[in-house]
């Protein structure tokens, strides 16, 4: 029980990649998983420690998350925690002009994947043993208020947090603890336009601050190595002076 298995989505880049190489620094062993194998391969060659893998899926497909976890169980007998962090951006418009096809591709990864990669885990936090662990969902500032033009990246983020809810109340029975950490302008290839200006609830733009993205991975390193006695249910990590406290 001295190896500590983590299965990060998402993590060829960004904070999914800060995240992983912050928690192989605390001794965990990595699954890494992302669309795209060459990308998740190099983010797994950064990473200290030996016994890391990458295995490609995407994480709104039912059978790719499957034989993603049949992947794990397999190499490793168990996980100790799941960092659902996928997630994608929709485009910039009223809801009036967003197509049914860019409102479902945006559920399927935001929202959907998250239940499929909670749902294996917790199911494999049950029957292993000892049983138990713990699963974070990346919920975002917009789980709290949204920004303008944002109506399906909004919905999913507040549908996380009734998922990480419901995870947290039904994991108890299981020894398995369920929180959530909302990021508020971490500088990563999603953010690159809040540099260069982006859109204000009054119609303007303007640049915004952003964080240094290890400040995130410090963030979900404490949460992670908490006992399973304890959870850090919902946790807010965001640059300082960014418009927040008075957006909503």
């Amino acid at each position: 029980m001295d190896q500590k298995i983590a299965l990060i989505t998402g993590a060829g880049s960004g904070v999914g990649l800060a995240c992983a190489q912050r928690l192989a620094k605390d001794g965990f062993t990595l699954v890494l998983t992302g669309r795209r194998q060459d990308k998740i391969d190099a983010a797994c060659a950064t990473l200290d420690g030996q016994g890391h893998i990458a295995v490609a899926a995407d994480v709104g497909v039912e059978a790719e998350v499957d034989a993603l976890f049949d992947r794990v169980e397999t190499t490793f007998g168990r996980l100790d925690l799941l960092f659902n962090n996928a997630g994608r951006n929709g485009p910039a418009v009223e809801v009036d002009g967003l197509s049914v096809a860019e409102w479902n591709d945006i559920v399927a990864t935001n929202l959907t994947g998250s239940f499929l990669c909670a749902r294996a885990a917790f199911a494999l936090m049950k029957r292993q043993s000892p049983k138990g662990g713990r699963i974070i969902n990346n919920g975002s500032i917009s789980a709290h208020v949204p920004r303008p033009l944002s109506v399906p990246y909004t919905a999913t983020k507040h549908a996380i947090t009734g998922l990480t809810r419901a995870l947290s109340l039904d994991g108890r029975a299981h020894d398995i603890a369920c929180g959530q950490i909302d990021i508020g302008n971490a500088a990563s290839e999603m953010t690159e336009r809040m540099a260069d200006g982006i859109l204000q609830p009054n119609g303007t733009r303007m640049s915004e601050p952003r964080m240094d993205v290890n400040d995130v991975a410090e963030t979900l390193s404490y949460m992670a190595k908490l006992s399973l006695d304890s959870n850090a249910m919902f946790v807010t990590v965001m640059a300082t002076k960014m418009p927040f406290a008075g957006r909503g």
